[in-house]
């Protein structure tokens, strides 16, 4: 079968090796949770308990405020300690609500609305809402607004990204081993919101044990299918994703709806299954605790609130002075400096690194080699707009395609100089997206 991909892309050593044979272990918190009120994109939740309040898993302590938004719910039982700022991964200060853990883990009641098969498209939606499903990959777009485009007859394709490309990470390729009716049944329930839609659960080729699996559970499924993917970097993005499996084009102004299609990462999928039948919100996930400098590499259900320093000692601690530790992957993470800080609703991973080389490279000038524009699945030219960047030049910079770049990385990566080349245009980026915020 041929392998479907896009033009670009590179092969780094995907360091999967570490975690990728380590089940699923569930992990309780040891100290206290800190939930940020932002998780997602758009407005902030605002808190709906306040100081001394006694709360209990599954409760609702911070209301979504506005469309584009998202509540927050317990993931322990115990007192609010404070509503407060505090550090998150980025290091910015979020205000956020402190619960002391009581290690009793008391839940309110939680209920499905009723079976999947007879509910509205209405009720499917009011469903991931309330459950505070956000884009678990890492975007952290509310899932039901992503739901509800404005023409849902006009869906065509709604896609899995199974194709978990990102270096180190596994949690998603796990998640489809260990529990595939889950994916399969929330993509089903996926398919229910856009009638004149397909699914597509799409794998990349070096996950072949999950390809048989879904093949197995898909079969007999008339709108479901699987298709892999060639390995390669970064196949499991939302536009080279499209492209792959649908040969659908689209830019920086435009959304998957434009050409038909919804996509949601695997994480994202089955929390919308659990939301809808069993009416439970959104309270874990999935994230890869991996590195050389972590003694025991491994994928742990975590509760969302919990510190990043328990799940390093979960795994074992340290094997050495970590030079680099990392929120997410190599490629599209970034570089931590404190592990006090909360996980959250897009936390996928936490990569400990015995040496920085990054940080090692003495950048030298470009040498016009070309390489960063064989390898963009943007088809622009990074050395010119990282040159722009630098300069400042910002008519040039959008002029010359600089908001279609996807930020992946892999013009810095095959870079013979060594050039920051995505760190430059994406501090550009910043700063055109915040000027049409205005």
């Amino acid at each position: 079968m041929r392998k479907l991909t896009f033009m670009g892309g590179i092969h780094p050593y995907d360091g999967k090796d570490l975690s990728k044979d380590k089940p699923i272990v569930s992990v309780l918190p040891k100290g206290d949770l800190v939930y940020p009120v932002s998780q997602h994109i758009g407005a902030p939740a605002v808190p709906v308990v306040k100081k001394g309040d006694r709360v209990l898993v599954g409760q609702k302590i911070a209301q979504q405020a506005g469309f584009v938004s998202a509540p927050v719910y317990a993931s322990v039982s115990g007192t609010v300690k404070a509503i407060e700022p505090r550090r998150v991964v980025t290091g910015d200060s979020v205000m956020s609500i402190v619960v002391e853990n009581d290690n009793q883990y008391e839940e309110v009641l939680m209920q499905s609305p009723g079976p999947w098969e007879t509910l509205s498209r209405e009720q499917i939606i009011d469903c991931i809402k309330e459950a505070g499903i956000v884009g678990m990959g890492g975007a952290g777009f509310p899932t039901y607004v992503k739901l509800s485009p404005k023409e849902p007859e006009k869906i065509e394709y709604c896609i899995a990204n199974c194709a978990e490309c990102e270096p180190y990470l596994t949690s998603d390729y796990r998640r489809m081993l260990e529990e595939p009716e889950k994916l399969i049944g929330g993509l089903r329930i996926i398919l229910r919101l856009f009638p004149n839609a397909r699914g597509i659960l799409a794998v990349e080729d070096n996950k072949r044990d999950c390809v048989r699996k879904l093949q197995e559970l898909a079969r007999g499924e008339e709108r479901i299918s699987v298709r892999t993917l060639q390995t390669k970097y970064p196949q499991g993005a939302e536009r080279t994703l499209i492209y792959a499996t649908t040969g659908r084009q689209i830019n920086s102004s435009m959304l998957p709806a434009d050409v038909g299609c919804v996509v949601n990462n695997v994480d994202t999928i089955v929390a919308i299954y659990r939301a809808v039948t069993e009416g439970r919100p959104l309270l874990e996930r999935i994230v890869t605790v991996t590195g050389d400098a972590i003694k025991n590499p491994q994928n742990y259900r975590v509760r969302i609130g919990m510190n990043y320093r328990e799940l390093v000692e979960e795994a074992g601690g340290f094997v050495g002075r970590p030079e680099k530790i990392v929120c997410g992957g190599p490629m599209m993470g970034f570089a931590m400096f404190d592990l006090d800080v909360p996980t959250t609703k897009t936390s996928t991973a936490l990569l400990c690194l015995s040496h920085d080389e990054v940080s090692a490279m003495e950048p030298g000038p470009c040498i016009n080699c070309g390489r960063c524009v064989d390898v963009c699945p943007g088809r622009v030219v990074p050395s010119r707009l990282a040159d722009y960047a630098e300069r400042f030049d910002e008519e040039a910079f959008v002029k010359n395609n600089g908001m279609e770049c996807c930020e992946c990385g892999c013009c810095s990566f095959i870079c013979p100089a060594r050039r920051p080349l995505t760190q430059e245009i994406k501090s550009m980026r910043k700063i055109q997206l915040a000027k049409r915020k205005k």
